[in-house]
């Protein structure tokens, strides 16, 4: 069984069947992607979220489905997933999320993102949570930088290639 968590307003659970449809509405949408190569196609988003609810199963934490608990929207992610490329801060842990656009700016995923912070560096004794981002995405930046991560440089994303608009990106850090 996954692990889950509450906090003031919102419920961190494992994936239900019917989270697919607004996963895949989120992921299909240019600007909640804008900072990823392209928009997922509803195959695509269905294997995302696979792979998801797989790596849950598996190591008991990862990626969280992430609910409003008055009224049990779906919103989006927050969590926690093994860094699976080869780069100077690696191996590692990150810590990420990714909301649909109406759930933007109202503190969801500083909320959430806090939370399981807390829970991967108290309970889960990691050493340290890494973030990383595009440089130009400034608002998940910011995110870091509110549940109190560190800047640590800049790094070229290994699975983008050279010439990418998106392929140079931020690292920050956030130490137990």
């Amino acid at each position: 069984m996954t692990l889950g968590f509450e906090t003031e307003r919102l419920r961190l659970r494992g994936w239900r069947p019917e989270d697919r449809e607004p996963f895949a509405a989120l992921n299909a949408d240019p600007e909640v992607m804008r900072w990823f190569p392209g928009p997922l196609s509803r195959a695509e988003s269905d294997a995302l979220a696979a792979r998801i609810e797989g790596g849950l199963d598996d190591r008991g934490w990862g990626l969280w489905a992430v609910e409003r608990i008055y009224d049990q929207v779906f919103l989006g992610f927050t969590g926690l997933a093994p860094v699976d490329f080869d780069a100077p801060f690696t191996p590692a842990v990150e810590i990420g999320w990714r909301f649909a656009r109406f759930a933007w700016g109202e503190g969801y995923a500083t909320e959430a993102a806090r939370r399981v912070a807390r829970h991967a560096l108290g309970p889960m004794e990691l050493p340290e949570l890494v973030s990383f981002t595009a440089l130009g995405n400034e608002r998940s930046w910011r995110l870091m930088e509110r549940i109190g991560m560190r800047r640590d440089g800049e790094f070229d994303h290994p699975r983008l290639p050279a010439g990418h608009p998106l392929r140079r990106h931020v690292l920050y850090r956030l130490a137990g």
